[in-house]
C-alpha cells in the first residue's frame, strides 16, 4: 500500500503505518492521502484512492460530497488537537483582558531609556485591563475543544454557559463541564456573556453567524475569541461592532486582510493546532484510521460516510459505499454470502455497509445496484 502526503506530516504519525505501507509522491499510486491544510477542493482523485485523512478537525479544504460520490472516505481527527487549541483560547482571553501585547510593544519601543524601570510606572496604566475571574464565558460548540475550554475557564474562576444543540455531544462531554455550567440558547448566551469563544466547524449554517444581528444581542464591551474559522464572523459587521464599543476586543487565530488591519483586533497566525504534541497526535490518529479502513473496512471519524466498526478482521470482509437509498438492495445481496457480522449506517445522503462473510460475494451484482459508489472485498 502507498500513501501520499500533501503536507508535511509528523514522522511520529507516519511510524504508525505498517512496514508494508510506503510513502509515494504520485497520486496515481496512492491508496490513501494524508493532508493538513493543502487545498483539495479542485482535486479530482483517481479510482485507486480509497481514503483521504485530514490530520486535524476542519475539513473545509476537502470536497466532501464529490469524494463521497467517488467512493472516497474522508476522515478527520476530532479531539487530537483539542488541548492545543484550548490552551491558545485561554491565552487569547488573557491577551484581550490585559493589554499584554501593547505593554510588550511599549517596552520594545522604550528599551533605549536607561530609566525605563521608572518611566514604565507612569506608562503601565494604559495597559492595565481587567481580570477574567468571575466573568461569564459563553462557549459556542461544546465538542472536544469547547468542552476543554469550558473546563479550563471554570478552573480559572469563570462562570461558563454553553450553546450546543446536540444532546449526544452534551452527554459525551458533560464530565468535562464545570459543575455549575449551563446549556442555554444563543440569545441568552449573547445577553449574558462577557466573553464568547467559538468552537464550531465552518459550514453553510455557521458561515457569518456572528453578524450584525448577533452583535446587537450581545453585552456592550464583549470580548470574542475565534480559534475556529475566520468566515464564521462577518468582518464588515465586526468592524462596526468594534467601532461602536459593542465588541471590546476580537482575538482571532484566522486573520484575513480585513481583520489583520482592523483596530481592536488581536490577530494570531493560525497557531491553534501547531504544537509538536498536536501535530503528532493528529498524524497518528489519521494514519491509524486509514490503516483500519484499508485493512479492516472500519470507518471511524469519517465526515462523509457513517461510522462502521466490526473490530479486527477475522475472515472475508466486504465494504460497500452507496447513496442512502441503495441500502436495502445492498443488504439483500450481501445476505446471500452468509454474513456472520453486518453493520449498516447512513450519514446525510450516503450510506455504507460492512460485513464479514463465509460465502462468495457477488461483486458484479453489488456494483450494478443503482447508487453504489464502491465495492471492496478484503
Amino acid at each position: 500500500m502507498k500513501v501520499l502526503c500533501l503536507n508535511k506530516i509528523s514522522p511520529v504519525g507516519l511510524k504508525v503505518l505498517p512496514s508494508s505501507y510506503t510513502i509515494t509522491e504520485d497520486v496515481n499510486e496512492a491508496t490513501a492521502i494524508l493532508v493538513r491544510s493543502a487545498n483539495m477542493l479542485e482535486t479530482v482523485l483517481p479510482e485507486n484512492v480509497l481514503a483521504v485523512a485530514r490530520a486535524g478537525a476542519g475539513v473545509n479544504n476537502i470536497p466532501l460530497e464529490p469524494y463521497a460520490k467517488a467512493g472516497v472516505v474522508v476522515f478527520n481527527t476530532p479531539g487530537a488537537n483539542a488541548n492545543a487549541v484550548k490552551e491558545l483560547t485561554i491565552a487569547a482571553m488573557l491577551l484581550a483582558a490585559r493589554d499584554i501585547r501593547g505593554s510588550m510593544e511599549w517596552v520594545k519601543e522604550n528599551k533605549g531609556d536607561e530609566l525605563i524601570n521608572k518611566s514604565m510606572e507612569k506608562a503601565k496604566g494604559a495597559f492595565a485591563g481587567t481580570e477574567i475571574l468571575g466573568k461569564t464565558l459563553g462557549v459556542i460548540g461544546c465538542g472536544a475543544i469547547g468542552a476543554l475550554v469550558a473546563q479550563a475557564a471554570g478552573g480559572l474562576g469563570m462562570h461558563v454557559i454553553g450553546v450546543e444543540p446536540s444532546k449526544d455531544t452534551i452527554e459525551r462531554n458533560k464530565h468535562l463541564f464545570p459543575s455549575d455550567m449551563e446549556i442555554v440558547s444563543y440569545d441568552e448566551m449573547y445577553a449574558r456573556a462577557d466573553y464568547i469563544s467559538v468552537h464550531v466547524p465552518l459550514l453553510d449554517a455557521t458561515r457569518g453567524m456572528l453578524n450584525k444581528e448577533a452583535f446587537a444581542k450581545m453585552k456592550d464591551g464583549v470580548i470574542i475569541v475565534n480559534c475556529a474559522r475566520d468566515a464564521i464572523v462577518n468582518d464588515d459587521d465586526l468592524k462596526e461592532a468594534i467601532a461602536s464599543g459593542k465588541v471590546r476586543k476580537y482575538v482571532t487565530d484566522f486573520p484575513d486582510y480585513k481583520t489583520a488591519n482592523m483596530d481592536g483586533v488581536v490577530a494570531i497566525s493560525h497557531l491553534g493546532a501547531s504544537t509538536e504534541e498536536a501535530e503528532d497526535n493528529c498524524a497518528m490518529m489519521a494514519a491509524k484510521q486509514v490503516v483500519d479502513y484499508v485493512e479492516n473496512g472500519n470507518i471511524i471519524n469519517s465526515v462523509n460516510y457513517p461510522r462502521l466498526d466490526l473490530g479486527k478482521k477475522e475472515g472475508t470482509r466486504v465494504v460497500v459505499l452507496y447513496e442512502a437509498e441503495a441500502e436495502k438492495a445492498v443488504k439483500e445481496v450481501i445476505s446471500k454470502a452468509d454474513a456472520t457480522k453486518l453493520v449498516c449506517g447512513v450519514k446525510g445522503a450516503f450510506g455504507a455497509t460492512l460485513a464479514e462473510v463465509k460465502g462468495k460475494v457477488d461483486e458484479a451484482t453489488l456494483k450494478a445496484i443503482a447508487g453504489v459508489k464502491r465495492v471492496r472485498v478484503i
